[in-house]
C-alpha cells in the first residue's frame, strides 16, 4: 500500500471526524476572509471623499430635499469656491427592473470640475459644429455639455450593461414618472479606488425641465477654498438654516461617507436605500448585514464562554467530585457555534436587505 493510499484510508477511517474537521476549517477560513473583506470595505469607506468638499443635506434625512434657492446663498459665502446640485433619480431599467445602478442628476458645470481629481474621461463623443466645453471643464465633455439629455457613465457600468458610446438608453422614472431617454456622450474611469465607476450621471437641468420644475435639490456638494475652514463653515451653514423650514446638516464629504457606512442597516430600512444610492452593491449590503449578525453573536458567545470558564472552573460540590473545569477547546467550540448561529440567523435579513428595492426603501420613514 502506497503512502497516498494510506493517507486516504486514515482520513476516512472516521468519516464523521474528518468531515467535521474539514467543515470547521472551511467555516473558519470563510469567516476570516469574509470579515476581513468587510473590514477592508469599512477602512476604505474612511478614505472616501474629500475634506475640501462639503455635503449640505436636509437635517431630517437624505430622503427629504432642500430648496433650490439655497444654492445662491451657499455660493455667496466667502469660504465657498463652487456649489453643485446632486439629486438621486431612481430610474429603472425597463427590460429588467431589478437591474439596479445609481443615477444622479448633477449640475454639470460645477460638478465635473469639482471631481476632476477623482475621475478621468476615457471616451467621449465628438462635438458638433465646433462646440467647446465651458472653461475649467475637461474639453472631452464638450459633446455632453451640448446636449440636455446626454449622460456620463462609469466604465464598469458600461461593461456590465454592454452599452456603447453614443447609445441611447431609456429609463423608466419612479420618483419622476415617465420615460426618460439618455444618450451616452462620455465614459469616465475612477482615479481613486473609493470613487465608484458604476454610476450614471446626467444634467440636473434635464431633470428639472422634464419634471416640469418639480424637482428640488437632493444635496449640495460644496467645494471650499480652504479645507481648514470646514468645521466653521458647517457650523455657519447649519446655524443659518436652523430655524428655517428646511434645517440643514453639513459635514465633510469624507465624514458623510463614513457616517453612511456605519448605519444600522437592518433597523433602518430607508438607509439601505441611501447606501444603494451611494453605489453600494447588493453583495456589499449582504456582506455588511451578515457581518453585523456574526459580530453580535461572536461577542455574546465570547463573553458567555469566557464567563463560564471563569465562574465554573474550580467550583467544587463539597468534595464529592473533583473541581469542575471548562477546557479551552470547549470555549472556542462555543465561540465558533455562536458565530455559525449568527451567520445562519443573519442570512435571511441580509438577503432581504440586499434585495430591497431603492424606491421601497426610501419610501419608508421611521
Amino acid at each position: 500500500m502506497g503512502v497516498f493510499s494510506l493517507i486516504l484510508v486514515n482520513l476516512f477511517r472516521n468519516k464523521r471526524r474528518t468531515i467535521l474537521t474539514l467543515l470547521s476549517v472551511t467555516v473558519a477560513l470563510f469567516l476570516f476572509c469574509a470579515l476581513s473583506g468587510v473590514i477592508d470595505t469599512l477602512n476604505e469607506a474612511i478614505h472616501v471623499g474629500s475634506e475640501t468638499r462639503m455635503v449640505v443635506r436636509n437635517h431630517m434625512s437624505l430622503v427629504f430635499p432642500i430648496p433650490l434657492a439655497m444654492e445662491q446663498q451657499l455660493a455667496a459665502m466667502p469660504e465657498v469656491k463652487s456649489v453643485a446640485i446632486q439629486n438621486w433619480f431612481g430610474g429603472q431599467d425597463p427590460v429588467n427592473p431589478h437591474n439596479f445602478f445609481p443615477q444622479f442628476g448633477v449640475e454639470s458645470e460645477t460638478f465635473f470640475p469639482m471631481y476632476a481629481p477623482d475621475l478621468d474621461i476615457i471616451e467621449a463623443s465628438q462635438p458638433q459644429g465646433g462646440v467647446r466645453a465651458p472653461d475649467g471643464m475637461d474639453p472631452k465633455l464638450a459633446a455632453y455639455m451640448a446636449e440636455q439629455d446626454a449622460a456620463v457613465v462609469g466604465s464598469e457600468l458600461m461593461a456590465k450593461q454592454g452599452w456603447k458610446l453614443g447609445q441611447t438608453v431609456t429609463l423608466n422614472g419612479t420618483i419622476y414618472p415617465g420615460s426618460w431617454p439618455f444618450t451616452i456622450r462620455a465614459v469616465y474611469r475612477s482615479k481613486v479606488k473609493a470613487f465608484n465607476s458604476q454610476v450614471f450621471f446626467f444634467h440636473y437641468k434635464y431633470l428639472y425641465e422634464k419634471s416640469e420644475h418639480q424637482s428640488q435639490a437632493g444635496i449640495y456638494k460644496v467645494l471650499l477654498r480652504d479645507p481648514s475652514q470646514a468645521a466653521e463653515f458647517a457650523r455657519k451653514v447649519d446655524a443659518q438654516y436652523e430655524n428655517s423650514a428646511n434645517p440643514t446638516h453639513t459635514e465633510t464629504e469624507r465624514a458623510f461617507a463614513a457616517n453612511t457606512m456605519v448605519m444600522a442597516v437592518r433597523e433602518r430600512t430607508s438607509e439601505v436605500g441611501v447606501l444603494k444610492t451611494l453605489g453600494f452593491t447588493d453583495a456589499m449590503i449582504f456582506g455588511m448585514v451578515l457581518a453585523e449578525a456574526a459580530a453580535i453573536t461572536f461577542t455574546g458567545g465570547l463573553i458567555g464562554a469566557l464567563g463560564a470558564k471563569k465562574m465554573v472552573t474550580g467550583f467544587s460540590l463539597g468534595g464529592l467530585l473533583p473541581p469542575m473545569t471548562v477546557r479551552w477547546n470547549t470555549v472556542w467550540t462555543g465561540v465558533v457555534i455562536a458565530v455559525l448561529i449568527g451567520a445562519v440567523s443573519g442570512f435571511i435579513p441580509a438577503w432581504q436587505a440586499s434585495r430591497l428595492r431603492i424606491v421601497n426603501a426610501l419610501r419608508r420613514v421611521d
